[in-house]
């Protein structure tokens, strides 16, 4: 494993209130522990999960659907345009050790679904119930056992 840790946070980008607060939480709490945050690089979770990194002089990178790095949210420290559309989850989910699920539609579903085909550990907060998804209660114990989990794997 790389000397820096690569976290995925995924979720809806039209995202709750509450799911926008716990992913700025897991964000900045991601950072303080010296993880890179990895995202969709759009709005809702992905924006707050970058807003709560950098906030907290952590790396954001978002890997985006389109070709234009500036539909990038503005807390991102790194964008990257793929072109790829909703494709570019792969992407999101090759790019980390480990991913934390915020709430969450169809498209968190399929991140959620090649996470655990490619046997990286999924940590859920509020999103969907299903066999291989680690449930946490609160963003600090999401953190917790993000980084747990992926310095055993």
């Amino acid at each position: 494993m790389a000397d820096k840790l690569y976290v995925a946070v995924i979720g809806p980008g039209e995202a709750t209130e509450d799911g926008r607060a716990h992913a700025e939480a897991v964000g900045r709490g991601l950072a303080h522990q010296g993880a890179i945050v990895v995202t969709g690089g759009l709005q809702g979770v992905m924006a707050a999960a970058s807003k709560g990194a950098t906030e907290a002089g952590g790396t954001a990178v978002g890997i985006l659907p389109g070709s234009d790095r500036d539909t990038g949210n503005v807390w991102l420290t790194i964008a990257i345009p793929t072109g790829l559309g909703e494709l570019r989850n792969g992407l999101v989910i090759r790019a980390a050790d480990v991913v934390i699920a915020i709430g969450g539609g169809h498209g968190t579903l399929s991140e959620i679904a090649l996470a655990l085909k490619a046997k990286t550990p999924v940590i859920g907060l509020n999103t969907w119930q299903i066999d291989g998804v680690e449930q946490a209660s609160s963003p600090d114990q999401a953190v917790e056992h993000a980084l747990l989990r992926a310095r055993t794997e």
